[in-house]
């Protein structure tokens, strides 16, 4: 979109505004907003901002950054104070005006350039299942002599909010829930508004429903996106998805595991390559009909996971989720179908047009644009390296490998069982993700730095079970 086109719908739809957006490297969205008059200056020059504000953006001394607005993502939301143009952001230095080199939409396009640069494909198509809870409060205390918290859902007979008698017995208790139907499904009107204003947003949805979880676990899934747009876009739903909550005086979270003994939330990715309109992940009468390509991607992010897990698995939280007997995986090996599996490959899946994959170990905390970036490099360097995941032992594997016995269970390779860990592997092997800058060596110390703060901050604090273990001890 040019700027006489946004200047027509500035005038079409008397917007009053522009909320420029852009995404931290901490994977939370920012925004900046500034009057209509300052349009032709914010397109020409960039908006000015302090980078030292933002965690690990900038020093103090050298903090200086820039945002471009990216014309292409313009759109016309309404607000209570008037009709405003959303446009995303990208950071760059304020001097060269180059996509800055901690910027995650700027690595997003350069691993975009980078692949097609191999030759290996043109295109990349990406499913995310984004899973997350709903709650109808979330009361949380962290002080010195007061710590805890409170989750409740008028949908789980267990934790209803206190006063809620459920006179209607209405709430849900011992019996499965996904995709239990209306009425019991109390959180319809949620998603479904969440998924208007996705469409409306150039979102393509697949479909939504109830997930395993009782007390308000959700599921939204989307139709095939290309890289890099799908980063954008897996932001933008978790805001669509936060507001329709808050309209309905509710909350919704994309915590991992926000609930003990409860399934965990996660976000699955589909990946599809294609070369001049080709899929590079297709051969009638392989394994799962899979491609040497596809099974060499499959190797590369295999090999690569435990250093992936850094980017796709970021928060402390995120490893009480990646537990045997939730849905979630833990052991590094591929499978047809298999949902135990850190690759699955969807068997409902029989033709060229739609053959994929699907990693499945990565949750929402993950900032989308480095996370699938860094997939994307590890599989390109599986092609490159030709890596087969069965010669490093990575499968594949059909049936329930939690069913072996732990002796051959403790063969297989596994995920790093906590943030420190995969920290500490993303330092060891990364060398893959700096291939023509894509990320750079500066942009992950700052990460190891600022997720090692957040290691540090849980380990330093009493946990509320300890009490429990501990205190008369």
């Amino acid at each position: 979109m040019d700027l006489n086109k946004i200047k027509k719908l500035v005038e079409e739809h008397s917007v009053c505004a522009i909320d420029l957006k852009y995404c931290g490297i901490d994977g939370k969205r920012y925004h900046i907003t500034f009057p209509v008059s300052r349009l032709e200056a914010a397109i020409s020059d960039g908006v000015a901002f302090s980078g030292s504000s933002l965690p690990g953006m900038g020093s103090i001394e050298s903090g200086d950054r820039i945002i471009k607005p990216d014309l292409n993502t313009v759109y016309v939301n309404k607000t209570e104070s008037g009709n405003v143009i959303e446009v995303l952001g990208t950071i760059c230095d304020a001097v060269t005006g180059v996509g800055f080199s901690k910027d995650p939409r700027s690595v997003a396009n350069r691993a975009q350039e980078y692949m097609k640069s191999t030759g290996i494909a043109d295109e990349s198509f990406w499913i995310p299942e984004l899973e997350f809870y709903v709650f109808e409060g979330a009361e949380i205390r962290n002080q010195k002599y007061d710590s805890g918290f409170r989750l409740s859902s008028g949908q789980g007979k267990d934790c209803l909010a206190e006063g809620d008698t459920d006179i209607l017995n209405m709430g849900q208790q011992e019996r499965e829930v996904y995709h239990i139907n209306t009425p019991f499904d109390r959180y319809f009107n949620i998603r479904q508004q969440a998924v208007n204003e996705m469409e409306k947003r150039g979102i393509n949805v697949k479909y939504h429903h109830p997930e395993v979880g009782i007390a308000g676990q959700q599921e939204i899934e989307t139709e095939p996106s290309l890289f890099p747009k799908i980063c954008d876009d897996v932001l933008i739903m978790k805001d669509i998805v936060r507001q329709s909550a808050l309209d309905y005086e509710c909350t919704a979270t994309f915590m991992p595991k926000p609930i003990y003994n409860e399934a965990g939330s996660g976000l699955h990715f589909h990946i599809m390559l294609r070369k001049q309109g080709k899929n590079v992940f297709w051969k009638k009468g392989n394994y799962a009909d899979l491609s040497d390509e596809a099974l060499y991607f499959i190797g590369g992010v295999l090999k690569h996971a435990p250093s992936l897990t850094a980017f796709c698995n970021p928060s402390t939280n995120s490893f009480k989720r990646l537990l045997p007997g939730f849905y979630a995986p833990v052991k590094l090996f591929y499978g047809l179908a298999n949902r135990c599996a850190a690759i699955r490959i969807p068997n409902y899946l029989h033709t060229e047009a739609v053959k994929r994959i699907e990693y499945r170990p990565g949750d929402a905390t993950a900032n989308p644009y480095l996370a699938m970036s860094a997939i994307l490099i590890a599989g390109l360097d599986g092609i490159q390296n030709k890596i087969n995941p069965t010669d490093n032992g990575f499968g594949p594997f059909d049936d329930n490998v939690f069913n072996w016995s732990k002796q051959k269970q403790d063969k297989l390779k596994s995920l790093p069982t906590n943030l420190e860990e995969a920290l500490k592997a993303l330092q060891k092997d990364n060398a893959y993700l700096l291939k023509n800058g894509v990320f750079t060596q500066e942009l992950i110390d700052t990460w190891i730095e600022l997720k090692m703060k957040e290691v540090n901050a849980i380990a330093n604090r009493p946990h509320p079970y300890e009490m429990n273990l501990y205190y008369n001890l």
